[in-house]
């Protein structure tokens, strides 16, 4: 008996139909694999299947059984557990708090921290997640162990169906092969998993069965054995895309935007010496816990130094908060979109323009139609899905939509130095090609621009430097064109030549 099938799914919101009589079938120990462009239909499948949302028709069986996931109670009932791409997890409590909320052990009618603490470490040690501290709070954690906290909550319930949207977005070196480990496991103990990521060559390694949505359909269900990243990319674009990455060997030379001389924070990193020039792409690698992310704060104003300078066009400056950055023209993409990067309650116009309502202000009134023209400007011109998006709660947005939005509201207050942590997580191949043009359309305009990836392709084919990071300090430098992932890695485990 078939474990899964969705037959005929289809999903309207007021009238107006994102689903279109998608069929999926998964049994036990596959691992199916869900690839599409942002807006394809994913994020709505996906929280049909968790009972997040209800479908308007067709039907959802397990075991042969038609099933009602009206509910989160309901999927669960069925043994279906959803990690979604935006973290859920309690800040203010512990890592032990929130795998076993609900479960935990007892003791004289009291709960046995000893016992629960035992219990989410030998949790987080089966699945290969040995690095995080259960007694750690998890608002404390790094983005990366954040995402492998929520994989193992989910995982306690021991689920029939695992459902993981993105998973590896954030994720590099020993926690990735951790991630892939798990899931082979999972495969092996007869747990079907749904496997949604931009990664294809993640998904070419991992899934037996290959779904391509667009447009709210599938349009093709393949193996890895009949296709290739290419025939995915040309499924889900509609079109092939030659060339990923721009041509940056005729990028000019200028003078240095952004400087860091020394810069130590405590705890964190220590002794960064990094330029960025006018005109210039530079990536920054280095695997979690290596400093990148807390750098950026610091560059940001974010955080604040305890040793060292940073100079913005050759003059000194401190930030005492993220405003004095921005006055100076910098401008930060946080890897963090839910937390820091957007305000969900407001509209996606809302949060486009929250950099630039000053010059949208006439007389001490917002200029309504100079603010509407800007912001659609930017929805064309990144392609932000729905094209009426503007009105929209930015909430209701694909993750990658979100992202979009993100830079749009940068992009619109013209930086002189921008920085990009991770700004293709959970963004599709299309798009993905579409923001390093944007990229290198800003660098050939004189930007100063520092890309923080743990995408090695990314991070060596869309810079022309690249700096690698380890245990808080910068452990190498190389030039992009001729370097390899093997060099770039071998800095950042400490193994260079």
């Amino acid at each position: 008996m078939t474990l899964l099938e969705l037959r005929n799914v289809r999903k309207a919101y007021a009238g107006v139909e994102v689903l279109h009589g998608v069929d999926l079938t998964g049994d036990r120990g596959e691992v199916i694999g869900v690839v599409g462009a942002n807006g394809a239909g994913k994020s709505t499948l996906i929280k049909i299947l968790a009972g997040a949302e209800t479908m308007s028709a067709g039907e959802l069986l397990i075991d042969g059984s038609p099933t009602a996931a009206g509910s989160p109670h309901d999927a669960h009932e069925h043994g279906i557990r959803t990690v979604y791409q935006e973290l859920t997890l309690a800040p203010e409590l512990t890592v032990t708090e929130n795998l076993l909320l609900g479960r935990f052990p007892r003791k004289h009618g009291l709960i046995d921290w000893r016992a629960a603490h035992e219990q989410s470490r030998t949790l987080l040690d089966e699945i290969g997640f040995t690095t995080i501290d259960p007694r750690q709070r998890a608002g404390r954690l790094s983005v990366a162990k954040q995402q492998m906290v929520e994989i193992a909550k989910a995982l306690v319930a021991k689920p029939r169906i695992l459902v993981l949207d993105e998973p590896s977005a954030v994720l590099a070196g020993s926690d990735l092969a951790a991630l892939f480990a798990l899931v082979r496991r999972l495969q092996q103990q007869n747990t079907l998993v749904i496997y949604i990521s931009h990664r294809l060559v993640e998904v070419l390694d991992l899934a037996t069965q290959i779904v391509v949505m667009k447009d709210g359909a599938v349009i093709a269900t393949t193996t890895p054995d009949q296709t290739d990243e290419d025939e995915l990319i040309r499924l889900m674009a509609g079109r092939r895309l030659e060339q990923i990455y721009p041509d940056r060997r005729d990028s000019p030379a200028a003078e240095p935007a952004l400087k860091a001389k020394s810069l130590t924070r405590g705890g964190e990193f220590r002794d960064v010496d990094l330029t960025v020039h006018k005109g210039e792409i530079v990536g920054l690698f280095g695997l979690v816990g290596s400093g990148r992310t807390e750098l950026a704060h610091c560059l940001f104003g974010a955080t604040r130094p305890t040793g060292g300078r940073i100079e913005i066009g050759g003059t000194p400056h401190t930030f005492r908060t993220p405003q004095d950055a921005i006055a100076a023209g910098l401008a930060l993409v946080t890897e963090d979109r839910k937390g820091s990067g957007i305000v969900p309650d407001l509209t996606v116009r809302e949060n486009i323009t929250l950099t630039t309502l000053y010059a949208s202000t006439r007389g001490g009134l917002v200029d309504r139609t100079k603010q509407r023209r800007a912001v659609q400007g930017m929805v064309d011109g990144l392609d932000i899905r729905p094209a009426h998006c503007a009105t929209m709660p930015v909430v209701r947005l694909s993750g990658g939509n979100q992202q979009k939005a993100v830079l749009a509201k940068w992009l619109l207050k013209q930086p002189r130095v921008l920085i990009l942590d991770e700004p293709t997580r959970g963004v599709d191949m299309a798009t993905r090609v579409a923001i390093y043009r944007m990229v290198d359309d800003l660098a050939r305009a004189g930007v100063a621009v520092l890309l923080i990836s743990s995408d090695l392709t990314e991070v060596l084919g869309a810079t022309d430097r690249v700096l690698v990071m380890r245990e808080g300090r910068i452990a190498g430098e190389l030039r992009s064109e001729g370097a390899t992932e093997d060099q770039v890695l071998a800095y950042s485990i400490g193994r260079a030549a």
